[in-house]
């Protein structure tokens, strides 16, 4: 039976504060480094695939370089860009305009932002080229929790509307299987938001 396994891994807290953190560069913050080694500590994959934004590609070049595990950068597997509302805390923005995003974000889109539908299609694209590239394998993808919570709608048909019910700490680990012994690819969730709680103190929307 050929299955691929697909741990994806969201970035440790961030350096800068906390606020809509979509496109903006910031590094890992001290502790957001140490979130991360802990959570692949004694793990092990036949290849690391990453976002391209610093807070998730620094520690995929640190953790390739320890494992020699190869690396691939894919920019699909980035965070939703959220236009206006970059660098801004949800005090900072109007509050109804906040509230009808998170209930309707496929049709609610920040000013200058980037769409659920573009989000949705880019990450679906990214799913469909790992799937065929690395049949069989085990795969680490280090990305977003925007990134996270679409998969749920994409791979297991969660509405739309309720990925924002859906925790994805810092540094915490998703795991998805796809069979490949079926006409259609059967996938499994596995576990999700696999943590290790004395480290987080910290949540945002980054």
């Amino acid at each position: 039976m050929l299955i691929t396994t697909v741990d994806f891994l969201r970035h440790g807290e961030v350096a800068g504060g906390n606020y809509y953190r979509g496109i903006t560069n910031d590094p890992l913050s001290n502790l957001g480094w140490e979130q991360m080694k802990y959570a692949v500590n004694n793990r092990n994959w036949d290849q690391i695939i990453s976002s391209p934004l610093n807070r998730c590609l620094d520690f995929a070049q640190y953790m390739s370089s320890q494992t020699n595990t190869p690396l691939f950068t894919e920019p699909n597997w980035q965070e939703i860009n959220f236009g206006d509302w970059e660098k801004k805390t949800a005090d900072q923005i109007n509050p109804e305009a906040l509230m009808r995003f998170y209930q309707d974000p496929i049709n609610i889109t920040p000013e200058n932002g980037e769409s659920y539908h573009s989000l949705l299609y880019r990450v679906s694209n990214a799913w469909e080229s790992l799937i065929k590239t690395h049949p069989n394998q085990h795969i680490l993808v280090v990305t977003h929790a925007g990134v996270i919570r679409c998969l749920f709608n994409l791979l297991l048909k969660l509405p739309a509307n309720q990925l924002f019910n859906i925790q994805v700490d810092h540094s915490s680990l998703t795991r998805f299987q796809c069979f490949h012994d079926s006409p259609d690819d059967f996938i499994t969730l596995k576990f999700h938001n696999l943590t290790q709680p004395d480290l987080y103190s910290v949540r945002s929307e980054d």
